[in-house]
């Protein structure tokens, strides 16, 4: 089976067609027409090979929408025809301790992800076993729905893992691509969400998506004055932050969850994380169950996240949207 796609040849070259092969398909997986795969910050990375995996050529994608058009000898929870979304995360072992316990997201054989040593959606075809073809509720739109296999699971998964509730105070540093989706969400909740940025410019928005309060951190107090405030503070940047600053900000017994990967490694205080039983977590995308479930809400909460649409075939005029920061906020091409 031929497939076209674009692919770099080598680190932070442009895209190009691309033609290639498949061999036939695993018993385990299922085939999926891309008809909308997102843009996401991860793609860059893996083109600039930023990680030390990348191997070209390479044909990025991890937002993937689609129809299912073929499937494996031994599925039998999917369907031809169906409508799915495969996101990072394309198979697991199915035999770790994680895997047996519905944390495939943890899975120790790190080597079944969409674009790491296979090819991904920016496509007419991809592939994934059937438990990560996630089926995509009749409310959601297609042509939005693909940065939520990605940024909106990341968000999403770590306020289930780490007990998120209503009456939390909580606040979402960065209001970008991942932090417009974890205010929306963090409001559906029904807590009181605070959003963290350097500046008041996306103040309005961040209050349209459901923040009932703003800090600016670039050259105000104003998150000085929120010490002691918060339950939960999900860093969705990736920059290097004060993070002294955010520790503090936590209420006793508060968390601080990072799911953008900063540009530094972290420097934290240790005493007032003694002091107040604070803690510092990682936060990644969840299982295909923390998927699943994450757009079973994003359909009856309205929870979707704020898209530009480009053609597949402009597909280097919008990575460079993208890299140029010029996003609001997610960046989806159509095929």
């Amino acid at each position: 089976m031929m497939i076209q796609g674009y692919a770099v040849m080598s680190p932070k070259s442009e895209l190009t067609p691309f033609e290639y092969g498949l061999d036939p398909l695993d018993p385990l997986e299922v085939e999926v027409r891309v008809q909308y795969c997102g843009i996401c910050h991860s793609d860059l990375a893996m083109i600039d090979n930023d990680w030390g995996m990348s191997a070209y050529p390479l044909v990025p994608g991890h937002e993937v929408i689609g129809e299912v058009t073929a499937v494996g000898q031994q599925v039998k929870n999917i369907k031809v025809g169906q409508r799915v979304g495969v996101g990072w995360q394309s198979g697991s072992c199915q035999v770790c301790h994680y895997c047996d316990h519905g944390k495939e997201h943890l899975c120790i054989d790190e080597q079944k992800q969409t674009i790491v040593g296979r090819h991904g959606g920016w496509a007419d075809s991809v592939r994934a076993q059937a438990r990560f073809a996630v089926p995509i509720p009749d409310g959601l739109d297609s042509s939005v729905a693909g940065p939520l296999m990605c940024a909106g699971t990341t968000v999403w998964s770590p306020m289930i893992h780490y007990g998120v509730r209503p009456g939390m105070k909580t606040a979402v540093l960065g209001v970008g691509g991942l932090g417009h989706l974890a205010v929306q969400f963090l409001a559906k909740f029904g807590t009181q969400v605070t959003a963290i940025s350097s500046t008041h410019n996306k103040e309005d928005e961040a209050r349209q998506l459901g923040a009932t309060d703003f800090i600016a951190t670039r050259g105000t107090d104003e998150l000085a004055k929120a010490a002691m405030r918060f339950d939960f503070i999900l860093s969705t940047v990736s920059a290097d932050v004060e993070w002294s600053q955010l520790i503090d900000a936590l209420a006793p017994e508060g968390r601080l969850c990072i799911v953008g990967v900063p540009e530094s490694d972290l420097k934290l205080p240790a005493f007032p994380m003694i002091m107040y039983e604070r803690s510092v977590s990682g936060g990644r995308a969840g299982a295909p169950s923390d998927t699943a479930a994450m757009m079973e809400f994003c359909a009856q909460h309205g929870v979707a996240p704020m898209c530009e649409q480009f053609e597949m075939k402009d597909i280097n005029h919008a990575v460079q949207h993208v890299r140029g920061g010029k996003a609001r906020y997610r960046v989806v091409l159509a095929n």
